[in-house]
């Protein structure tokens, strides 16, 4: 560290290095999930979260003696708002992006941690999330203790059909985990429901509670 101390802005850079790498450690693993917010927008945002931390402690030291050093850095916390709303979506009823949203907000906090040179929680803060992030994945711990399980049913187009399969999903203890609609004609419906069962699962049951509705025509699993 020697070298950085006789650098007039070596420790600023020093930091600003690692929040970069903390940031694009977390961005990788959301691009490796196809998501909005991938490894270039964390590791601005943990740049940018760095640089205005250390601006905030060392930059305005020759203006004042008794100022607040932390008013600066408080807005980003206030301020990182706006990017975390904007990966946040309503699809099908769902709300989709709030782990990214979360995980922005962190970040941010990650880089003012290494701006104000505590590199050890930065780093540690950063580990956790990756750990997190990996770890319970859309349920990786719940997996173990279910069975994955996918089903396409042709329904009649008609309104309500949704909620209605849910509730028959609901009765057999089924957690549904993502759906789409794969064909959709004039008086029918393909939707594919991939979902996790408990492992003693009766899939003949399922099946036949299905079937019952009149407005399923077909199903396949």
């Amino acid at each position: 560290m020697s070298i950085l101390e006789n650098w007039p802005h070596g420790i600023i850079v020093f930091r600003i290095l690692i929040a970069t790498i903390c940031g694009a450690l977390i961005g990788s693993e959301r691009t490796s999930r196809n998501k909005g917010a991938g490894l270039r927008t964390h590791a601005i945002l943990s740049l940018g979260a760095c640089l205005i931390m250390c601006l905030s402690k060392y930059g305005f030291t020759d203006l004042a003696t008794n100022g607040d050093p932390a008013r600066l850095a408080a807005q980003i916390v206030s301020g990182i708002g706006f990017l975390g709303a904007g990966v946040i979506y309503v699809r099908h009823g769902s709300v989709s992006g709030l782990t990214t949203a979360a995980g922005i907000w962190t970040t941010s906090a990650i880089g003012m941690c290494i701006g104000a040179g505590l590199y050890d929680v930065g780093i540690l803060a950063t580990c956790m999330i990756l750990f997190i992030q990996m770890l319970f994945h859309k349920g990786k711990i719940v997996k173990m203790a279910h069975s994955s399980i996918m089903i396409q049913i042709e329904t009649k187009n008609q309104k309500e059909l949704l909620q209605d399969l849910q509730s028959v999903f609901d009765s057999m203890d089924v957690q549904i985990q993502d759906y789409k609609i794969v064909k959709t004609q004039s008086d029918s419906i393909l939707f594919e429901f991939e979902g996790l069962a408990p492992r003693k699962f009766n899939k003949e049951t399922l099946f036949s509670k299905i079937l019952d509705k009149d407005y399923v025509i077909s199903l396949e699993s």
